[in-house]
């Protein structure tokens, strides 16, 4: 084991603000691709529409989850501005972020008649709370369908500006179904329904991607570090493929953090919190399909589970010195 591989500050690299995409390309697939084959030791640069001439033939697994307009404003009872950022349900309540100080009791107050009451403030930064409307407690789907008159698309921090119109399609997958996530999986994002169309072998599976993901990491020892957990839940018919032996191309880090966790829990549906990185590569996933992550990030450690961390690390190079957008409207890599 190499030492550095451990490092949190070993998964760091310099990228150029102008690199941060912070808008789609459109179409989805005329976004840069950048294959790497593991075999030869080869890089190719293509178009995301060309994804196929590389796996076509292999059985590709999607994460179905939906995003949710998680990102509400409101008002405190003293009139102070909140904006809160709903993460997931939690038993009959629901984990949130809010930004503004609240403290135990406080009541929240948005559009529509829309209230939620601070139940809980967590060590975390993350706060409980109920939700009501007309003084009925909410559930969850009651919940959406008022987020989704006055919610806003809750964009990642890093592309650093409000969300518009536009983002209502395409921070979304064309496949998305299950309503749960706050923020896209990515690299699904690259797909358009034409593409979807002539894969021929394909099923889905679902991972409610939480604001967790976007969470640095706080340690300097990666083995030190909690990774949060999702809900997750996994067809029969897609288990069945897991349990074969047939060549599995994973569409995004979701994907393969469900596969994987199946892989050795055998869980169809639960919470996964499985923390993917050179010390604990995958076991189950022949090819992955992602999209280009945060230096020191556990996405940039579940790539180089993949393809080891000097290896991650020059192929990010590589993809700088193209000009590859990065993160989550950016650009794709496929390891075969």
């Amino acid at each position: 084991m190499d030492i550095k591989d451990c490092l949190v500050e070993s998964y760091n690299y310099d990228l150029p603000k102008d690199l941060i995409a912070k808008y789609p390309i459109t179409p989805r697939d005329e976004a840069k691709l950048l294959v790497y084959d593991r075999k030869k030791d080869k890089v190719i640069h293509t178009v995301f529409k060309n994804v196929l001439d590389f796996v076509g033939d292999k059985t590709f697994i999607f994460n179905d989850t939906k995003v949710i307009k998680a990102r509400i404003f409101g008002k405190k009872e003293s009139g102070g501005k909140i904006e809160l950022l709903l993460n997931r349900p939690f038993e009959d309540k629901f984990l949130v972020y809010i930004r503004g100080k609240v403290k135990k009791g406080t009541r929240l107050f948005f559009g529509n008649g829309l209230e939620a009451k601070v139940i809980e403030l967590l060590e975390d930064g993350s706060r409980i709370v109920s939700f009501e409307k007309d003084g009925k407690t909410l559930s969850f789907l009651e919940l959406i369908k008022i987020l989704e008159k006055i919610g806003h698309v809750p964009l990642p921090p890093y592309i650093k500006r409000n969300d518009e119109k536009i983002d209502e399609k395409e921070y979304q997958s064309v496949f998305a179904k299950k309503e749960g996530a706050v923020a896209a999986p990515t690299a699904s994002l690259h797909f358009t329904t034409e593409l979807l169309d002539k894969i021929k072998k394909k099923a889905f599976l679902t991972l409610h991607v939480g604001a967790g993901t976007f969470k640095p990491v706080e340690v300097s020892d990666i083995r030190e570090h909690k990774m949060h957990s999702e809900y997750f839940e996994i067809p029969k018919k897609t288990a069945i493929i897991l349990d074969s032996d047939e060549e599995i191309v994973a569409v995004g880090t979701t994907a393969v953090r469900t596969i994987e966790y199946y892989a050795r829990e055998k869980k169809l549906n639960g919470e996964c919190d499985l923390f993917l990185n050179p010390l604990n590569p995958p076991i189950r996933v022949n090819h992955l399909i992602t999209n280009f992550h945060l230096p020191k990030s556990t996405l940039i450690m579940l790539v180089a589970s993949f393809v080891g961390r000097e290896k991650t690390l020059k192929l990010y190079k590589e993809a700088i010195e193209n000009k590859y957008r990065f993160y989550s409207y950016g650009d794709a890599m496929l390891i075969i």
